[in-house]
């Protein structure tokens, strides 16, 4: 991060202070850099690539279809009727050739227009020829355009710090892809392995959307803290309940392709990692509010920053887990309407485990949440009153301060998140 300065003791901060909490962080680091080394990827750290083991993906388009006989079906009655797909072949070995598949009619098969683009397998068969089946749509492009106004949006809101938590997000795509994904798949401990990748994004994502400073420092151990502790909650809970990690199609079809995968490890680096995005939030928003307590109440002792701090959260946390709880419901919505359509019963539903991973995923989150606010309002109220004007106790607050020396800037801004242009 170039251009980047620590501005502690432009803020205020008691040395003694500033110290401690540099100590935590890079005692944190060294953690981490310890842990991503034991942890490592056998084959490095690098972006995954696909591997191609039956048929090639190659992209088309739709020119067109046919309705004929479905191979292989006659049985001396009536021909049963499939709908033949006409290609042209948009990439690959034998792009600008043409080629066509077969859709046979069943509930759920997909419908085909000209001019459609999709995704399909290229085959050699024994003849020499190509044959083609059905993969996927292409989305690349709504999904681009999509991406395309999130970003516009976030930087036309945010400005300079927009482009800054657009530059955590990327930090965080390429851990992920770069070093989690690859070590899940060599089968290294699913959980300290989402613990190392947190860390990481955390540290990545808070300096650069908030500044190198004290401020962002105590909102990273409070996010840290919280993260460690709902991590132990989501191993002694998936453990308590006999999670398997097995309950969908695509995690055994994981197991089976990678043998080494720990997949009831992966549902708690899931819990670990998902919880990661929502509690930086809270963190940020309770430190934020300690400060501008002080600052406009410079007489509050801990004890009275910390009782308002953590009122001020609790409306905070009551918006967060309905969120997230809601986030939750959303996703298993056609699981359970598909139970209550098959005749399982209400309580036979929420205990299997496809359902069950999810309520323990947001009970331990959202017990997560709530823990953030207590953490880091006590953290960041014990920082706040070792600081520069927050050394006059209660019986200061009525003796005149001396005149602030001219500047152009406002004296007392420890809480001051978004750094100025000037900072970088």
């Amino acid at each position: 991060m170039a251009g980047v300065h620590d501005h502690s003791h432009d803020l205020g901060t008691a040395p003694e202070v500033a110290r401690a909490l540099r100590l935590a962080v890079l005692a944190i680091v060294v953690l981490t850099a310890i842990g991503l080394f034991a942890w490592r990827p056998d084959g490095g750290v690098a972006i995954p690539s696909a591997v191609q083991g039956q048929g090639q993906r190659v992209d088309a388009t739709v020119t067109g279809t046919a309705e004929i006989e479905c191979a292989g079906t006659d049985f001396g009655g009536a021909p049963i009727v499939c709908e033949e797909i006409l290609l042209d072949i948009t990439s690959g070995a034998n792009a600008g050739g043409t080629g066509s598949f077969e859709l046979y009619p069943q509930p759920g098969s997909p419908s085909f227009d000209a001019g459609d683009r999709i995704v399909v397998n290229e085959y050699e068969v024994p003849d020499g020829g190509i044959a083609y089946t059905f993969a996927d749509y292409q989305r690349a492009r709504p999904m681009l355009l999509l991406l395309g106004i999130f970003v516009v949006a976030v930087v036309a809101m945010g400005r300079f710090q927009g482009l800054r938590a657009l530059a955590g997000l990327v930090v965080s795509g390429i851990v992920l892809l770069a070093y989690a994904f690859p070590a899940l798949l060599d089968g290294k401990p699913p959980l300290g392995i989402a613990l190392v990748s947190s860390v990481i994004i955390a540290v990545a994502a808070l300096y650069l959307s908030h500044g190198i400073n004290d401020t962002t420092t105590v909102a990273l151990l409070g996010t840290l803290a919280a993260l460690g502790l709902t991590g132990l909650l989501a191993a002694v809970f998936t453990s308590a309940a006999q999670i398997t990690g097995l309950a969908s199609e695509d995690q055994i079809f994981l197991m089976v392709s990678a043998e080494g995968v720990d997949v009831r490890g992966l549902v708690l680096a899931g819990i670990v990692l998902g919880s990661l995005g929502v509690l930086d939030d809270v963190t940020v928003t309770q430190v934020s509010a300690v400060a501008r307590l002080r600052e406009a109440n410079p007489g509050y002792g801990i004890a009275e920053l910390y009782r308002s701090g953590v009122r001020i959260g609790r409306d905070h946390i009551a918006s967060v887990v309905n969120t997230l709880v809601l986030a939750y419901a959303g996703a298993a919505l056609p699981l359970l309407l598909f139970y209550s359509n098959i005749g399982i019963g209400l309580s036979e539903s929420v205990t299997s485990e496809i359902v069950a991973v999810e309520i323990i995923r947001t009970l331990v989150g959202s017990i997560g949440l709530v823990a953030a606010v207590p953490l880091t309002t006590g953290l960041a109220a014990v920082v706040v009153t070792g600081t520069g004007f927050r050394r006059r106790g209660p019986d200061a607050a009525a003796a005149p301060a001396p005149a602030p020396a001219a500047s152009p800037e406002p004296a007392g801004d420890w809480d001051e998140f978004a750094p100025r242009t000037e900072e970088f």
